[in-house]
């Protein structure tokens, strides 16, 4: 009995490890790809790039999101995280640049860019102190994309009123539940690959910091 509980205890210390270390890497890598967002984003801003293509944005994305995929158990992966979160990064600087360009755009990419560190410090800290199971949350997030899928492409075909406002809205909602969902699955066992851990929740505060600003331009607009 004693050696069964000794077994036990040791696998439980080392599942106790292995969620710390996914956990040190995956916010180790996210703050370093945070930052190089933003230095690709200001990069752009100061070149005055204009915004490309729907087409090369999502081949861009995809691409380079399927590759850091197939590269995730090595160290190319890192590099093709850097690639995908550069390029983000870069397209975000001719939406910061019409931002700002607007009326107090200013005091608006300004307080999008302080509520999303708010939201996912927040939704980061209650799941890491709480240590709550949040798996329960995929049949959501399966879900909200479907209907935010639908609902954008309503947007794109048909001017209906309010529904930028609930689209952004509804990213909002989504993306932090996608906070949620992703750090517990690191707590609890269900990813253990910090480079696709890293790239799940860039993805999420990135959609989270495009949904703010557009929300808080669209009411500063109504203003």
């Amino acid at each position: 009995m004693r050696e069964q509980d000794y077994i036990v205890n040791q696998r439980s210390e080392v599942g106790r490890s292995e969620v710390s270390r996914v956990l040190r890497n995956t916010y180790g890598l996210l703050a370093l790809t945070l930052a190089f967002s933003g230095v690709m984003a200001f990069v752009s801003q100061q070149m005055h790039v204009r915004y490309p293509n729907v087409f090369v944005v999502l081949i861009g994305f995809y691409g380079l999101f399927f590759l850091t995929n197939k590269l995730r158990d090595s160290v190319w992966g890192i590099l093709s995280t850097f690639a995908l979160t550069g390029f983000m990064g870069f397209i975000l600087g001719p939406i910061l640049n019409r931002y700002l360009g607007m009326q107090g755009g200013a005091e608006v990419v300004s307080a999008a860019f302080a509520m999303t560190a708010l939201v996912f410090c927040g939704l980061s800290a209650y799941v890491l102190i709480s240590r709550k199971d949040m798996s329960f949350l995929a049949g959501f997030i399966t879900a909200g994309f479907f209907v935010l899928l639908g609902a954008t492409l309503a947007g794109m075909f048909f001017q209906i009123s309010g529904l930028q406002l609930a689209i952004s809205a509804g990213f909002v909602l989504f993306s932090s539940v996608c906070i949620l969902f992703q750090t517990s699955a690191i707590i609890h066992g269900g990813e253990r690959n910090y480079i696709m851990a890293t790239v799940s929740l860039y993805v999420s505060i990135y959609n989270l910091f495009l949904s703010l600003l557009q929300l808080f331009g669209i009411m500063g607009r109504d203003d």
